[in-house]
């Protein structure tokens, strides 16, 4: 818990509370970011814009600041910041939507081959995240806002400023490409140790 004299510091732009703020938060805000972004270098671009508009927030609603518990309201703030870095990626989105089936008939596309949803509790992280920063932006926005942040679809669809009707179907989408994803990673994570 953050006390007045701490946070009217963080009000002021005191660089020395500012920093203070960001290496506690660090570490979760490494890790969200992971999750919401395709590459560690876009992951820690997203750190950087999240912070500061955490920071902003708080700077802009200074009359209620001294009350706000920064620790309960940082990471919500955090989250939806992270995903407004995402969705501001129109380069990403533009590449996401330029891509199309290559037509190859080994793949096996059936939505229905497999009943088994993944139980996130026993994937590896590493793995998890690797599958996650496969999925197309959309997908990823969504999977992390419902799944795994716990949003319901009507507070994911208002993040992300997209219709309910569209959350649900980039919901069905992301499951489905995120299984075949994290199977795909640990098939190659077993080709790769050594015999």
């Amino acid at each position: 818990m953050y006390s007045k004299e701490i946070i009217a510091a963080i009000i002021k732009n005191d660089r020395i509370a500012i920093k203070g703020l960001f290496e506690k938060h660090y570490g979760k805000m490494a890790s969200i970011a992971l999750r919401y972004c395709k590459s560690p270098a876009q992951a820690a671009e997203a750190v950087n814009f999240g912070f500061n508009s955490c920071i902003s927030k708080l700077q802009h609603n200074h009359r209620n600041a001294h009350t706000v518990d920064i620790d309960n309201t940082f990471e919500p703030d955090f989250i939806k910041s992270c995903a407004s870095f995402v969705k501001g990626i129109s380069s990403e989105y533009y590449v996401a939507s330029t891509v199309y089936a290559s037509g190859s008939s080994s793949k096996n596309y059936d939505l229905f081959e497999s009943n088994e949803f993944i139980d996130f509790a026993s994937i590896d992280n590493d793995v998890l995240i690797r599958s996650l920063q496969q999925l197309v932006p959309s997908q990823r926005l969504v999977i992390n806002l419902h799944v795994i942040d716990g949003y319901s679809l009507e507070e994911t669809a208002n993040i992300i400023e997209a219709s309910l009707q569209t959350v649900k179907s980039s919901l069905e989408k992301a499951r489905y490409n995120l299984q075949k994803n994290v199977e795909k990673c640990y098939k190659t994570m077993k080709n790769e140790q050594p015999l």
